[in-house]
Formats: C-alpha cells, structure tokens, sequence
C-alpha cells in the first residue's frame, strides 16, 4: 500500500471512533434525566447577603 491510503484508513479509523465517543457521551447525559433550569431564588439570596456583608463591612 502506498502512504496515502494508510493515512486515509488511520484518518477514518480516528474519525468512526470519535463519532461512536460522542455518541456515547451523548446518551449518557441523555440517561442523566431532563434537564431543568437553575433555581433563581438562590441567586437572587446570595446576592442580597453579598452586598449586605459588603455594606456592613466599612
């Protein structure tokens, strides 16, 4: 075989793996549930102790 067509097959072989690696990762973080948005109330508390701490502090 000439050098090209080792390349070729190294090239393909490296690709189908990393097409089945995402496919995997994929799936995994699938299985993990449905994914819901951050609570915002928690933000909201700690940005009022943050700037309460800050106040008090001079």
């Amino acid at each position: 075989m000439n050098q090209g067509k080792i390349v070729a097959i190294v090239t393909g072989v490296i690709s189908i793996f990393l097409a089945v690696a995402y496919l995997l990762l994929v799936q995994l973080l699938d299985f993990r549930g449905e994914m819901l948005p951050a609570p915002t109330f928690e933000v909201k508390s700690l940005s009022l102790i943050i700037s309460f701490i800050g106040c008090c502090a001079f």
